[in-house]
């Protein structure tokens, strides 16, 4: 397993955070007023979240457990999660939380009706690159929370997780078929390749996945997380297979959504009946908690969603260079 590089910070909390791994024994802040979703904060508490994945090439190899990083974590993250529930509803209202996800508006105005109807090749590209942060790490961070749970709950998460990680089989685990569309595309198909080009919107994403799984009290937000992704794949899954489709791309590319129209469409109904189902049925006390997951989702999905639409629609890039990706650097 190859460890990734350190990006280019962005501001000081990135800066602070790299030079911590880099060997830096300097102490670090811990009073944090960054904007929570902002390009600084938001790549800080990446590199601190990666940390408990694959590490980095270079620096210390013995930071997972900092006192000094944990503590900035934590305050980083209480900067990000209070922004997170002040922007939603909340509520403990799961069965309404769900059955609005199955609600899909007509006429859509998501990324995936764009790329469907009107969406160019590159900008196809751009999309698969923003995703390249969560898909080629895809369902680790839901693993964090298998031993969090019990009974009826952790045995369909379970079944779940197998199928994301490709059934016992290597080459059809999701994140090395995400690779596989990478190389289609003609894009680098290496871990983190594109960190240093993806803006805070598609980083944040996978954060909040990572902050509710790397603590228990958050058990029940990660599952929440974890079914509204799964119940808003499918069809949006499908726009995607049609674009590229229609731009031309080949097999992998296709393969890799036609197999998520697939699966989510089974996934959902497990994550709601067998999953939360099981999990409220032993804690009912965190249905809140369930919410603040499907929310949370949402809010953050909605926000990169937004970025990359009004991106495209002005004509310029969603990344963070002027460039228009076309080929494998």
């Amino acid at each position: 397993m190859t460890s990734p590089t350190l990006p280019a910070a962005r501001g000081e909390l990135s800066a602070a955070v790299r030079a911590a791994v880099l060997g830096d024994d300097r102490p670090l802040q811990t009073s944090v007023t960054a904007d929570p979703y902002g390009e600084d904060l938001t790549l800080a508490l990446h590199l601190c979240y990666e940390l408990h994945y694959r590490g980095f090439a270079e620096g210390l190899g013995d930071l997972e457990w900092s006192p000094e990083l944990l503590r900035l974590r934590a305050a980083m993250e209480r900067v990000f999660l209070d922004a997170v529930r002040a922007d939603v509803a909340g509520g403990s209202d799961v069965s309404g939380e769900l059955a609005r996800l199955l609600i899909e508006t007509v006429p859509g105005s998501g990324v995936s009706h764009f790329l469907r109807d009107r969406g160019e090749a590159w900008q196809l590209r751009e999309y698969f690159i923003h995703r390249s942060v969560y898909h080629l790490k895809e369902a680790d961070p839901h693993a964090w929370v298998i031993p969090r749970l019990r009974g009826r709950a952790k045995a369909a998460l379970v079944a779940v997780e197998f199928d994301e990680f490709g059934g016992g089989r290597a080459e059809r685990m999701h994140s090395r078929l995400y690779a596989d569309l990478l190389a289609d595309a003609g894009l680098e198909p290496v871990y983190w390749h594109y960190l240093d080009i993806v803006p805070a919107p598609a980083i944040a994403v996978v954060n909040l996945m990572s902050l509710f799984g790397l603590h228990r009290a958050h058990r029940g937000a990660l599952v929440g997380h974890f079914a509204a992704a799964e119940i808003t794949t499918a069809p949006s899954a499908a726009r995607v297979v049609q674009a590229v489709d229609r731009l031309g791309f080949g097999p992998a590319c296709r393969l890799f959504f036609s197999e998520h129209v697939e699966a989510d469409a089974v996934h959902e109904q497990v994550m709601r009946e067998d999953v939360i189902g099981g999990l409220l049925e032993d804690e009912p006390a965190l249905a809140a908690e369930v919410v603040l997951g499907i929310q949370g989702t949402e809010l953050l999905e909605s926000r990169l969603a937004d970025h990359l639409v009004t991106s495209w629609q002005a004509g310029g890039t969603s990344l963070l260079v002027d460039r228009r990706v076309s080929v494998a650097e």
